[in-house]
């Protein structure tokens, strides 16, 4: 029967070969390659990686060229030797000695906020992940509601005929009719929400993995999984990305707290220039002959600037860092207060479904024998249609708690996993064709750069759009020769 398939396919794994069938790891790779969420991360983290460049730049020299051209169109009558044009061009160089620690802790600051982007993007990572299982899940859940639901249909179709013949018999009453007739309705309505919703969990699937779900197969083992709640809090408080982060921003802070106050501190550069002067012979008026008409010059110094007093601009930033910092050590608190209840709470909910698992299937089998006795029992008058419906009702009700069991006790399984740390790529070991993305290639890439003109490629969206995707329709794929049921 096709309700029994659809137990099988979220439990037993007994789905048919077929050859456009999608396992979970194809999602998730299909994820990991094309979501816009995910690629969005990479993307801010790149930019979050040119920050430890920009920090550096500003203790390394700097040199600058300038020219200009001007023609004296009216000049002085006083002045007698005032020239008619001059060109003026220079170079000017300055170094950078020592900035009270401002560069050096900003440079620090900036590394510690790249390791915290690349924690961040691991959590992105792992929260994509964790949404797509659930998409999944949800498209096979829906999958076997629906197919219930309809199987429900068909039931109570046949009941109600069958109803309808013994009251015309009459062996059964008007009520009885009645009864099945309302049954019906219920069930078909039932069978209505029921395909909307499996519409719904498709559509989500697409916008996630950004392709429609075809045939999903049943999904393999969650590896890893802990044997105690306690063992689940140790390893999230070591791995979770999203603690790692707020650890890592609370360090750049404190940097941020040296740069503040390294404006109270005195500030020593060296300087150099050249300049070159061209007045095209127009210098001397009359006299011109008695003058240089054009000359190079160069100089060379040191600059210390000592700050005397600035209106308490320092004070006020050491202040505000002092309460950044503040902000930041809280939010490590509040990340593993957050942490740890997340672990404790996913996995009470693994356990609990596992838990349901095990009594729903006790209980479909026994609704299974209720209702065939219940039905032997009105064959022969002892029971009344009522009755009948009353165990169908009870058998739909087992089996649909069986399948959204089996639903979450998989996504809790796999949100313990996540708060661990441990489901990213790297842990699921999904083979995308080619090297995992490492957002420490482009950190390394980028960190040394020091010319002005190295610029990257063009910008460009990576994700792929789902637009031309068709619409997802509610079917469920007819049972094959083994009885089990596919998704269109």
């Amino acid at each position: 029967m096709r309700h029994l398939a659809v137990v099988f396919l979220l439990g037993a794994g007994l789905v048919p070969a077929t050859a456009h069938a999608d396992g979970l790891r194809e999602a998730l790779v299909s994820a990991y390659e094309n979501n816009p969420t995910l690629q969005a991360a990479r993307a801010q983290q790149r930019a979050t990686d040119e920050e430890v460049p920009i920090q550096r730049a500003q203790g390394l020299h700097n040199v600058s060229a300038t020219a200009n051209h001007i023609e004296f169109v009216k000049v002085s009558p006083n002045s007698f030797t005032a020239p008619e044009r001059r060109f003026a061009g220079g170079v000017d160089m300055t170094v950078p000695v020592y900035s009270g620690g401002a560069v050096r802790n900003g440079i620090k600051a900036a590394k510690q906020r790249v390791s915290a982007g690349q924690a961040d993007l691991r959590g992105t990572e792992s929260a994509i992940f964790s949404q797509v299982v659930a998409a999944y899940m949800d498209v096979l859940r829906t999958e076997a509601l629906a197919a219930l639901a309809g199987n429900q249909v068909e039931v109570l179709t046949v009941n109600l005929q069958a109803t309808t013949d013994r009251f015309e018999i009459g062996d059964l009453t008007r009520t009885d009719v009645a009864q099945s007739q309302s049954r019906l309705a219920l069930a078909q309505g039932d069978f209505r929400n029921a395909q909307a919703n499996l519409i719904a969990a498709r559509e989500n699937y697409i916008a996630l993995v950004g392709r429609a779900p075809q045939n999903l197969e049943a999904p393999p083992p969650l590896p890893g999984l802990p044997g105690t709640v306690g063992e689940a809090v140790v390893a999230a408080l070591e791995n979770n990305p999203d603690l790692i982060a707020a650890r890592e921003r609370a360090d750049a802070a404190g940097f941020d707290l040296e740069v503040a106050g390294a404006g109270r501190l005195p500030t020593v550069g060296l300087f150099a220039n050249i300049d070159y002067t061209d007045y095209f012979g127009t210098l001397g008026g009359p006299i011109s002959s008695d003058f240089t008409q054009n000359e190079t010059t160069a100089n060379a110094g040191i600059q210390v600037t000592i700050p005397i007093f600035q209106g308490g601009l320092p004070a006020a930033r050491q202040r505000q860092a002092y309460a950044r910092e503040t902000v930041a050590l809280e939010r490590v608190i509040e990340a593993e207060r957050s942490i740890i209840s997340q672990v404790r709470a996913a996995y009470s909910s693994w356990q609990a479904a596992n838990a349901i698992i095990e009594s729903s299937e006790s209980a479909v089998a026994a609704a299974e024998l209720s209702l065939e006795g219940v039905r032997a029992e009105n064959s022969i008058g002892n029971r009344t249609i009522l009755d009948v419906l009353n165990a169908e009702q009870e058998l739909l009700s087992a089996r649909a708690q069986l399948v959204t069991a089996r639903r979450n006790a998989y996504v809790a399984g796999f949100s313990v996993l996540a708060a661990m740390g441990k489901a990213e790529a790297r842990d699921l070991n999904l083979d995308t064709g080619g090297v995992l993305y490492d957002p420490q290639d482009n950190y390394d890439r980028v960190r040394g750069k020091m010319l002005d003109w190295q610029r990257d490629a063009e910008p460009a969206a990576i994700s792929t759009r789902t637009v031309d995707i068709p619409a997802p329709d509610a079917m469920i794929g007819p049972p094959d020769e083994s009885g089990d049921v596919t998704g269109n």
